[in-house]
């Protein structure tokens, strides 16, 4: 708005001098005559060339043919404005009272480049009399009685240039219908402009637009309408710039709506925002283009949130600070889930993880700090109950902390970080205690045979471009241990009683567990249950890529420590949705057999022994093997032989 003023501003100096010169100087000197007046109080060159023609009848005016407006200074990239022409017409009565009335006002065809330099400097400070530069107080000239009945621009093109960060941006299609028929009073305005492609529409009252572009600030009613949705504000604004005021919007579309704003390429997740509604207290405070939103309401697809924001806009990029209370929060989107999902996997989910792309460009949007409180989350196939959470956000590399979690009926702790600077992963160092196994192991990993209060602690990584590849590349270690508990699907006691493998449900006393992970292969060998009658062991592989198992759980009956009695090996092997569950016959005999194994190996050296001692005459001594008694013998024998040659 402030370059727009500016302009205005230059063309007030054109009018002035022009329709003030009509009856005193020829056509050809009208020209020179306003050219060298602007340039006087800008300090900027101005260049008309086809001449100028003045109009009596039926409306007093002035029409330019092409015009430019020359550039900073510092800038070496060409005029700040080019045009093709310029009227303005003007009430003549208003004139001979001293007024200003501009009946009609039209640049055709502007082109016009905003200029930031790498030290801050902009090409739109111009020193046009009545309107203040950016950041000073407004300048206090003499009242001017101006009256700009409308003002139009057509078929304009803006391109924005920052030096600093090499960034450039241009507009199509920009138009402006502004009307100002008291200089005291309102100016409403109609805008429209194509950053990309789409039309922008701005609309929107200043009810004190001398106040506003003189610095002060005004009452003001702004809406902003494109494809994908529309924002309103109703408050105060200043070009300081200052904000203050109500803001409404809904978005159906939000990627269609960035795009229509120039950022195209928005892809959220569900939940996130892929159609948003807002309303709130907004204020932007111009020392640090602070955005504020305070009784903020925020609604993310079916997610509905409460709160403070700030957004510090002049940040790269945008700093985004906030407290967010939410009721059901869902971000399952966050897994790349949803139907994107379901086609990446080729079928059912049973069949494997999604192996659709993951979209983590949202991490490098903002960088920030949020503290949530929300009454249940929905995340990555888990549903936790009361949750308060911190996430921290810094160049795509999101950490979210687990401050106190309630979850399947217990509390987990810890932090999970996704980092997207070069690449996806995903890792964490989580904690569980006291957590219902049967649903959480369901949620995880689409097990619900097991039930059972655990504690437990992982430590993962994994990196990849899908749910898929991520599950694959797994690595980390674990443990896990939990009180009385249930294994469903298997019944040990009537296996040892009746050898029946038909189903059922183990219960135990405790359960205790270490693993390591590596490739996406969980690893475990020191698995330990203890029932009442019963101790068990177990170990094996669990493919948490692969989403398969193969594990060798081997009960004991009639030992101590899983040592001794008649053992009966399980093998649970398979995939996940539907493992097979059967006794392993090969260890079965190797561990029931090896008390037989011993008992024949001692009754044949016992046998041994006894025909030795029979032939040999030898008998060892207690402790003493019969190879042993042997060598001992043959060593008297030689004794006895040599003493005897000896002798003789």
């Amino acid at each position: 708005m402030r370059w727009i003023v500016r302009l205005i501003g230059l063309v007030i100096v054109l009018v002035v001098v022009a329709v003030g010169s009509v009856f005193l100087l020829p056509e050809d000197r009208i020209a020179q005559v306003a050219v060298d007046q602007i340039r006087a109080q800008t300090g900027r060159e101005v260049t008309l060339s086809g001449g100028t023609e003045i109009s009596f009848y039926p409306v007093l005016g002035v029409a330019t043919g092409p015009m430019e407006i020359g550039n900073a200074p510092w800038s070496d990239a060409g005029p700040m404005m080019r045009a093709e022409a310029l009227k303005v017409g003007v009430d003549p009565v208003a004139m001979i009272r001293g007024d200003i009335r501009i009946t009609g006002l039209e640049l055709r065809s502007p082109r016009i480049l905003l200029e930031r330099a790498a030290d801050g400097r902009v090409n739109w400070e111009l020193g046009v009399e009545g309107v203040a530069p950016s950041g000073q107080e407004g300048a206090r000239s003499a009242k001017l009685a101006l009256y700009l009945d409308r003002a139009l621009i057509t078929d304009g093109v803006l391109r924005y240039a920052d030096r600093g960060s090499g960034e450039e941006t241009v507009m199509q299609g920009l138009a402006l219908d502004l009307r100002w028929a008291d200089y005291e009073g309102a100016a409403e305005f109609e805008a429209g402009l194509r950053p990309a492609g789409e039309t922008v529409a701005v609309s929107g009252r200043i009810d004190r637009f001398a106040q506003f572009i003189n610095g002060d600030a005004s009452a003001l009613n702004l809406r902003v309408a494109a494809a994908g949705g529309e924002i309103g504000l109703n408050g105060q604004a200043s070009l300081a710039p200052m904000i203050a005021g109500r803001i409404e919007g809904e978005l159906p579309d939000t990627a269609a709506f960035m795009a229509a704003l120039g950022q195209p390429g928005v892809s959220l997740p569900q939940g996130l925002g892929r159609r948003a509604a807002l309303s709130g207290d907004l204020s932007l405070t111009p020392d640090d283009m602070r955005l504020s939103l305070r009784e903020g309401s925020l609604t993310l697809d079916g997610n509905r949130l409460s709160g403070a924001l700030d957004v510090f806009t002049a940040q790269t990029p945008p700093r985004v600070v906030g407290q967010i209370s939410a009721g059901a929060l869902d971000l399952s989107g966050l897994g790349g889930g949803g139907e994107a999902a379901a086609a990446g996997s080729g079928g059912a989910a049973t069949e494997g993880w999604s192996t659709a792309p993951i979209d983590a460009s949202a991490l490098s949007l903002v960088n920030g700090e949020l503290d949530l409180r929300a009454e249940s989350v929905l995340v990555g196939g888990l549903s936790l109950n009361q949750t308060h959470i911190g996430a921290t956000l810094d160049r795509a590399r999101a950490v979210v902390t687990l401050r106190d979690v309630a979850a399947y009926d217990g509390t987990l702790g810890g932090e999970v970080v996704a980092n997207n600077r070069s690449g996806l992963s995903v890792g964490g160092d989580l904690r569980a205690q006291g957590v219902g196994l049967q649903g959480l192991l369901s949620d995880m990993a689409g097990l619900s045979r097991f039930t059972g209060a655990a504690d437990a602690q992982v430590l993962f990584l994994g990196a990849g471009g899908s749910v898929d590849a991520i599950m694959r590349s797994l690595s980390g270690q674990g443990t896990l241990s939990t009180g009385r508990g249930t294994i469903q699907g298997i019944d040990l006691d009537k296996l040892f009683r009746a050898g029946d493998v038909s189903g059922g449900t183990t219960v135990f006393d405790s359960l205790s567990a270490s693993f390591t992970i590596e490739d996406g292969v969980l690893r475990n060998d020191d698995l330990l249950m203890s029932l009442p009658v019963i101790t068990a062991r177990g170990e094996g592989r669990i493919g948490l890529g692969a989403r398969d198992l193969d594990y060798l759980f081997t009960p004991r009956s009639g030992g101590t420590d899983g040592e001794g009695g008649v053992a009966i090996p399980v093998r649970i092997k398979g995939p996940w949705a539907n493992p097979s569950i059967r006794p392993d016959m090969k260890v079965l005999l190797d561990e029931n057999l090896e008390e037989e194994k011993k008992a024949a190996e001692e009754k044949a050296r016992k046998k041994l022994n006894e025909a030795v001692e029979k032939k040999l005459g030898v008998t060892p001594e207690e402790g003493e093997s019969v190879e042993d008694a042997l060598k001992k013998k043959a060593e008297e024998k030689v004794k006895d032989a040599l003493k005897g040659l000896l002798s003789k």
